[in-house]
């Protein structure tokens, strides 16, 4: 948390995941703390009521779907990074999904964005509990990694620009073609899913 909350504030944000191989890949954090990027429009445009954005981090997309008259409520776990999104007008709550969360079972739509689909490692686990938060036709609108991509759980560390290290923590990885069992296993079906140049998504219902 603090080695993320440290990207948050400084001025460029460099930070990068540590594989546990030894890879490194960069996080964009300073996209995170700008405008809209591409394929968040398409995104936003299916966010047609009620709206929860879980991991909102500083706020973009909770932000944008205000500015839009929608009403949304974003969450996530970094002191710091609800700050921001308050700080730029989001309403933001420093809530863990897997805790209490305001308007369970009321949400018509929630975001997974920005790889939120790891978070905790397992899942169908955080599927399960999103598919808990849903109105009975709400969807969970989810970003995934592109084709390819191998589904899995991992432990990895966040590496900030003085070379500071966070704990390991469970992650995971989930690409187009892994996203309908995993979504089956927890009570939740394929509605749609698209690709918007560079970014891929789906779109989640309830099964009945």
């Amino acid at each position: 948390m603090a080695v993320y909350e440290a990207a948050l504030r400084s001025v460029d944000g460099p930070l990068w995941v540590r594989h546990p191989d030894g890879r490194r890949e960069p996080v964009p954090v300073d996209q995170w703390r700008g405008g809209l990027i591409p394929g968040d429009a398409s995104l936003l445009r299916r966010c047609d009521g009620p709206a929860l954005d879980v991991g909102c981090g500083p706020g973009r997309l909770t932000v944008a779907l205000t500015t839009r008259g929608v009403p949304v409520l974003g969450i996530d776990v970094a002191p710091f990074a609800v700050r921001l999104a308050r700080r730029a007008g989001a309403a933001a709550l420093c809530r863990d999904v897997f805790g209490r969360v305001p308007g369970e079972g009321r949400w018509s739509a929630l975001l997974l964005a920005d790889g939120n689909i790891g978070i905790g490692g397992d899942p169908v686990r955080l599927l399960a509990r999103v598919a808990g938060l849903l109105a009975p036709a709400g969807r969970v609108l989810i970003e995934l990694g592109p084709p390819g991509t191998p589904t899995g759980p991992s432990l990895i560390r966040l590496e900030g620009p003085d070379g500071r290290m966070s704990r390991p923590f469970p992650w995971s990885l989930v690409g187009t073609e892994g996203i309908a069992g995993l979504a089956a296993t927890a009570g939740l079906h394929i509605t749609e899913m698209w690709y918007d140049p560079g970014r891929h998504f789906a779109a989640l219902g309830r099964c009945r």
